[in-house]
């Protein structure tokens, strides 16, 4: 099968008609053998019936089905793990992302050898105070701590080598960095193609301003787990013990002041009423935490049966 198209859906049956017919348009004039897998995240509207009489009608549409909304990671993850095509292609169902980009996506990833290749909504037709400038503040942090330039990290409008989407675990929120997932996995010629924006025609965005916020959490913790997840004592135990290390010292020197007005028969202030001793000692009680989390960790990592699983590997 050259094409697997992923589709992720909430409450969209005004548009699945619409989307359908301009799919199966664009994969009959290119002669494409394909497969569209659409996965119903929970709707709750008129969605998977229509999906199911769309697939009466074309013995190309499949149709994944959650009980509830588990988002849009869980929704890909599913598709990935049923994509049967080639290069494996996803897109929003909201004709937001035009399925005319398809050929060139497909011929980027079969010719020119990407891995991945991400859309770049250059024009967008979004509100620009909610959207576009949190977008780009946004976008521009990804490509400073992934080292990937991207200027749309989260475009739906992505294609992908089957295999790559074999080896990556999309999770939690993590649809936002599929390309830094990718990266990490070894899979390093990730492209960027200019694709058509297209104003929502119905219903309205599933997704709020608290996006950007959840967004740079997940993306410092997938960048702390690629840098420290198989080492969290390189981390943990390094800066712990420099904490607790500046701790002790700032508690030695306090005492030493102290020791030193004893012998030169000078007042000086209790210990314990000097600031710099709580410091002090806090640093050090922290450090230790600290070192004893990366020890933890290393435990748990050791005792763990994925410890050595490496998605990318073949004997050649």
């Amino acid at each position: 099968m050259d094409i697997s198209l992923i589709i992720p859906l909430y409450n969209e049956a005004d548009s699945l008609p619409e989307l359908h017919s301009w799919i199966k348009r664009v994969m009959v004039e290119n002669g494409y053998s394909y497969e569209v897998v659409f996965v119903d995240d929970g709707s709750t509207d008129a969605s998977r019936r229509i999906i199911k009489d769309l697939m009466g009608e074309d013995s190309c549409v499949r149709l994944v089905a959650f009980q509830r909304n588990y988002g849009k990671s869980a929704a890909l993850f599913c598709g990935f793990e049923r994509a049967k095509g080639d290069v494996v292609i996803t897109m929003d169902a909201d004709l937001q992302d035009s399925p005319d980009e398809i050929p060139e996506l497909y011929r980027m990833i079969k010719e020119e050898g990407f891995d991945l290749v991400s859309g770049w909504k250059k024009k967008r037709f979004d509100s620009k105070l909610s959207k576009n400038i949190p977008s780009k503040i946004y976008n521009a942090t990804a490509r400073m701590v992934t080292g990937l330039k991207l200027h749309d990290m989260n475009c739906g409008l992505k294609a992908y080598k089957n295999e790559v989407v074999k080896s990556i675990e999309v999770f939690g929120e993590m649809h936002r960095y599929i390309p830094y997932l990718a990266k990490n996995a070894g899979f390093t010629k990730i492209g960027e193609k200019v694709v058509q924006h297209q104003a929502r025609k119905y219903g309205k965005s599933k997704f709020g301003l608290d996006r950007f916020v959840h967004g740079y959490l997940d993306l410092f913790t997938l960048w702390f787990l690629s840098k420290f997840g198989k080492t969290p004592m390189h981390f943990f135990g390094l800066w712990g013990s420099v904490m607790f290390v500046l701790g002790l010292l700032a508690v030695i020197i306090v005492g030493a002041i102290k020791f030193a007005a004893i012998v030169g028969n000078i007042k000086a202030p209790l210990i314990t009423s000097l600031p710099y001793f709580y410091i002090a000692l806090t640093m050090m009680i922290i450090g230790t935490q600290m070192f004893l989390t990366g020890f933890l960790g290393e435990l748990v990592l050791r005792n763990s049966e994925e410890r050595n699983s490496y998605k990318i590997a073949e004997d050649l």
